[in-house]
């Protein structure tokens, strides 16, 4: 799939969510869940106007972004080496939330859907994803793991992003435990990739002091 493709393929995303929305809006309560605290429970309302067409606007202006993004950095000609993954990771992205829309639609439909559990799996996705991207990524402004360090040697954004794509993945797997948590679910969900950050800032640090020396 060619990058036209690609971006085509975000653009039906965005669409998929708005007609998702129009075809059920008449269905859907005058109050709309869309916020719920770790425990699942929703704690956010909003207008139905607002709850059907908000994430689909969202999906749109980020969309935007992140196509946006290699042109606006001044090291743009470094994505060429990794286009198609960052190409493909933004159609993850969206996916992901087209499927979060799908499961707010759902439960203001009266479906019961355990939130917190539901996101699980979708999670440890774009943690894996976000490995993945990592793993090959070329020197740039916006994308990556982007510390003093990794953006004054490019050997220190090498060796950093080598180690944060396997810290990333590992990530992504050790947040699947929300599955069997319960109502710790979220410490699955946030504890392994913040420490997975902490891990990739430290180490860009210690690379970056050892190559200095």
């Amino acid at each position: 799939m060619n990058a036209r493709n690609r971006r085509a393929a975000t653009i039906a995303l965005v669409g998929i969510a708005a007609l998702a929305s129009a075809a059920v809006y008449g269905d859907l309560p005058a109050e709309m869940a869309i916020h719920w605290g770790p425990s699942g429970v929703a704690d956010g309302w909003a207008d139905r106007a607002v709850g059907a067409f908000l994430l689909p606007g969202l999906m749109a202006v980020l969309a935007a972004v992140l196509w946006a993004v290699p042109r606006l950095d001044p090291r743009e000609e470094n994505y060429a080496s990794f286009r198609p993954t960052y190409d493909w990771f933004v159609v993850g992205v969206l996916a992901l939330l087209v499927y979060v829309h799908g499961l707010v639609l759902a439960t203001n439909l009266g479906v019961d859907v355990s939130m917190t559990r539901a996101l699980v799996p979708a999670i440890a996705a774009l943690y894996y994803g976000v490995g993945h991207l990592l793993d090959g990524i070329a020197p740039n402004w916006f994308v990556g793991i982007r510390t003093p360090w990794t953006l004054a040697d490019d050997r220190v954004w090498e060796r950093t992003h080598a180690v944060g794509g396997r810290l990333f993945k590992l990530a992504g797997v050790l947040s699947l435990g929300g599955l069997v948590a319960g109502e710790y679910a979220i410490v699955f969900l946030v504890g392994p990739v913040l420490l997975a950050a902490l891990a990739a800032t430290a180490y860009s640090y210690r690379a970056y002091s050892k190559l200095s020396n």
